[in-house]
């Protein structure tokens, strides 16, 4: 009898221990993924406005983070589709380049602005008006393969405002 309790006691002891270290991995894991989310800065973001029946638009900005993350895809309410895209002068030609992702280094800015890196936002709901917002949603993912996204609202406003 003696054996048996000293084996439920032994059992006890390693269960409580497996599940003390899922629940704090658990919580570590929680702790980091806001530690992800916190270490995107977006800044001076706006977006360019369209005239009726112009589908297509334009959204810059500045991008910072703390850790190396990809930015992977973005959706807004105001198109059905938005690509990264990159714009070069070659020779004197314009070559824009739809990118698959973005990626950010710690600590570097990304500046998406007319001329360089942009969204471009495809078949328009409507026409963008100065003053109005856009929201958009901005998915990243980390290193460790973390996905998260980050929602902004953006206004819109002529290119010479700032």
């Amino acid at each position: 009898m003696a054996n048996l309790l000293q084996n439920s006691r032994f059992s006890f002891i390693i269960l409580t221990t497996i599940a003390s270290a899922y629940f704090s991995n658990a919580y570590a894991l929680d702790s980091d993924n806001s530690t992800i989310q916190n270490a995107i800065s977006i800044k001076d973001a706006w977006v360019r406005p369209s005239h009726p029946g112009q589908d297509v638009g334009a959204a810059y900005m500045t991008l910072t983070s703390t850790q190396d993350v990809t930015l992977v895809r973005v959706e807004s309410d105001v198109s059905n589709s938005i690509e990264i895209h990159s714009m070069t002068m070659q020779n004197g030609v314009m070559k824009m380049r739809m990118l698959d992702n973005l990626p950010l280094i710690a600590g570097k800015p990304y500046k998406l602005e007319p001329g360089g890196f942009h969204f471009m936002l495809f078949d328009l709901k409507k026409a963008l008006t100065v003053g109005e917002s856009v929201n958009f949603v901005l998915y990243f993912k980390a290193k460790n393969k973390t996905e998260f996204k980050q929602n902004i609202k953006v206004l819109v406003r002529a290119e010479t405002e700032h």
